[in-house]
């Protein structure tokens, strides 16, 4: 019979009780606000005593047995940190896991304090809860290449690679030596997706009655406007793309007219651009537009649409922050691979109970950064391999990455999203 896995609001406050974990300690006397050490496994000032909760944690709940199983500082973290967040008992009060010198996060229990502990902790997990600290592990790059874990797995030390010795530098007075900066953290590469400036690549496809009539890929500095007329009103934002004139692709008069009777309806156009980690939609004319996230070969027919292009403000249609989430998991196996591709469907209700080629004007939608960044997941393979991802936005280079160095910056990305 095995042992059973404890609750960790219990065998936390049993730690901070006993005081043995370097950094974890109570705050106040009331015994409601505590510190976790949290640094980033890239500092080179790391040592395995700063995941002393974290491996003590994955110990007690059985996820790691020292001198057989590999040590694996992020998931320690991870595990850690997502165990904390879905109790209810308990919230996240600061965040000081960026200071350079002392990094770490309080936590306050928001009940009456520990000695409801044990009703606390067996209320149900709050699986929806996050923060933009969520799904935070440190970069896995410098961790595999540079730092060194006792072969015999046991609780040894962490030790630096000595291939690049600390440099000195000459202090003020020329003669007295002092060290080298400390290098921060590498720059994620991926981190370009959410910058202002950044323009997105788009693949637009329109299909009339089923039938594909018009496939363009794209970049939009202000977004782009699908527009039925020669060039819809120039004073709006973003590039206009012009849907084709029915009459050059089909061959039955009635649908060519009612196609064009929709065209006409479009007047502004459809909007899509983006802002942060956001895609945004507004419809600038009288035909009414429905929308859904499906797959890149058909439309989530059959099911209800994520919703409707409003008209007089901006709608959120697709929120990159869940994609990232949801293709870390699809890497660790966990789930299917994340939905990006947006359909609408113009001037109709959504193909609800019926097939989508019955309908006169569906309009395909596909960021290219989001189809590589799955693309790239995908591929896989070993981690001593790189494969190469291009993320298709202004001013970026294709990149060469591992598995592994992939997986650790869309954790990292994540970590500048809110959610």
């Amino acid at each position: 019979m095995g042992t059973q896995k404890p609750r960790i609001l219990p065998w936390l406050v049993s730690q901070l009780d006993q005081g043995q974990l370097e950094g974890v300690a109570w705050l106040d006397e009331s015994r409601t606000r505590f510190r976790i050490p949290w640094k980033h496994g890239l500092r080179q000032d790391a040592q395995l005593e700063d995941f002393g909760i974290f491996q003590a944690w994955a110990e007690a709940s059985g996820a790691y047995t020292p001198g057989k199983d590999k040590p694996d500082l992020p998931t320690w973290k991870r595990n850690f940190r997502s165990a904390l967040n879905r109790k209810e008992a308990l919230r996240l009060a600061e965040d000081h896991s960026k200071d350079p010198h002392n990094p770490h996060k309080i936590y306050e229990f928001v009940t009456s304090g520990v000695g409801n502990l044990a009703e606390a902790d067996t209320s149900l997990d709050t699986n929806g809860r996050c923060s933009t600290s969520d799904i935070q592990e440190d970069i896995l790059e410098k961790l595999l290449s540079d730092m060194d874990l006792a072969p015999d797995g046991g609780p040894s030390s962490l030790t630096m690679a000595p291939e690049n010795p600390p440099q000195l530098l000459l202090g003020p007075n020329l003669d007295v030596p002092a060290p080298c900066p400390m290098p921060g953290p590498p720059e994620n590469p991926l981190k370009q997706l959410l910058v202002s400036g950044e323009e997105w690549e788009f693949e637009v496809t329109v299909f009339y009655r089923g039938c594909q009539v018009f496939q363009q890929t794209v970049f939009c500095p202000g977004g782009l406007r699908l527009v039925g007329s020669e060039a819809g009103d120039r004073t709006l934002p973003g590039q206009p793309i012009r849907l084709p004139d029915p009459a050059a692709s089909l061959t039955d008069r009635g649908v060519t007219d009612y196609v064009q009777r929709v065209l006409s309806c479009l007047g502004g156009g459809l909007a899509l651009w983006r802002a942060g980690q956001w895609l945004w939609a507004q419809r600038l004319g009288h035909c009414r537009v429905y929308w859904a996230v499906g797959e890149e070969l058909l439309p989530n027919s059959g099911h209800r649409p994520d919703g409707e292009v409003p008209k007089d403000r901006e709608g959120g249609v697709f929120n990159m922050g869940p994609f990232i989430a949801d293709l870390i998991a699809f890497i660790e196996g966990s789930r299917r691979s994340p939905r990006y591709t947006l359909w609408f469907c113009v001037g109709q209700s959504w193909p609800q109970d019926q097939p989508w080629i019955k309908r006169l004007v569906m309009v395909k939608v596909v960021p290219m950064c989001l189809r590589a960044l799955l693309d790239m997941a995908r591929v896989g393979g070993a981690s001593s391999l790189e494969n190469t991802v291009d993320l298709h936005i202004s001013n970026s280079h294709p990149l060469s990455l591992t598995s592994d160095q992939y997986k650790a910056y869309l954790q990292d990305l994540v970590e500048d999203m809110d959610f």
